[in-house]
């Protein structure tokens, strides 16, 4: 079996070094959809190397998505690409993020998870530079067909949206080559560029990484329900309930309470189809 649950669990550890720059942040801003308007002041914050801020969810990108990348090489795990697709994600942020930085991050496999007909791996990504944590990240991928091991289910509880309409609802355009662009920070998986793979993961065309839809939310509710401020988020969490097409629009909800942002993203085209669910971002 391509997944040795006990392996991966049990292994040590692994450190690595990881850098990033100000072109980095750009790219990763440019590929998530900043900069249009190109003369908007609140975009330049995110493309302009003068007025550079860092939106958090730029730690899943930090040196290349290592977090992703080293999971999956992980002792005890050897998985097809074409059967991979992520479940979650989570970031805690200890600090804001700089413009330039050089960390050392800490992988393990925390736990994998037996649904049956999938495996889900969380992989857990500690991030720490010379003057301590940065960020915590824990990644949930899902693998079809590595099931059925015996191992424990998981957690299956699911956040139900708040009985009113959204305080806040904004659109968000997926350009035709967002995911030709997004993947330049990192993640090469053919399925979101090459036609062929994608149609032998079963679609009929490449989908826009989850990830990228990850990064253009949190984006939406900076900008809409935070001020334009990076540095008030505390944590943001999301699950991956449905693919989105570059090329079609992000409806995006915002429930304000305290201390927190529930958000709803669904594919407008599409009937309001789920893209990402139990989404949560923390502020102060």
């Amino acid at each position: 079996m391509p997944i040795d649950a006990a392996k991966a669990i049990s292994a040590e550890p692994r450190s690595t070094d990881l850098t990033w720059d100000q072109k980095d942040v750009q790219l990763y801003h440019l590929g998530i959809g900043a900069g249009r308007p190109a003369t908007d002041p609140d975009e330049l914050r995110y493309v302009l190397e003068s007025k550079l801020h860092v939106l958090p969810s730029f730690a899943t990108v930090a040196g290349a998505g290592l977090a992703v990348v080293g999971g999956l090489s992980a002792p005890g795990i050897d998985v097809d690409l074409a059967a991979v697709l992520h479940g979650s994600q989570r970031i805690d942020l200890h600090r804001p993020i700089p413009v330039k930085g050089t960390a050392t991050h800490t992988s393990s496999v925390p736990a994998v998870y037996d649904k049956g007909k999938a495996a889900v791996i969380v992989l857990r990504s500690e991030v720490a530079d010379a003057d301590g944590p940065l960020w915590t990240s824990d990644t949930q991928i899902f693998v079809r067909g590595e099931g059925g091991f015996g191992g424990e289910r998981g957690p299956s509880s699911r956040l139900e949206a708040p009985g009113r309409a959204p305080d806040l609802t904004v659109e968000r355009a997926i350009r035709e080559d967002q995911a030709l662009l997004y993947r330049l920070s990192g993640d090469w998986n053919p399925l979101h560029a090459d036609p062929e793979f994608a149609k032998l993961a079963g679609f009929d065309r490449p989908i826009l990484h989850g990830l990228c839809t990850y990064g253009i939310a949190l984006k939406a509710v900076v900008d809409t329900a935070l001020g334009g401020d990076v540095t008030r988020v505390r944590s943001y969490s999301a699950r991956f309930t449905g693919v989105v097409f570059p090329g079609e629009t992000l409806r995006i909800g915002m429930w304000r309470e305290a201390g927190r942002v529930q958000v709803s993203v669904t594919a407008a085209e599409r009937d309001d189809a789920p893209v990402l669910g139990d989404t949560v971002v923390e502020y102060a």
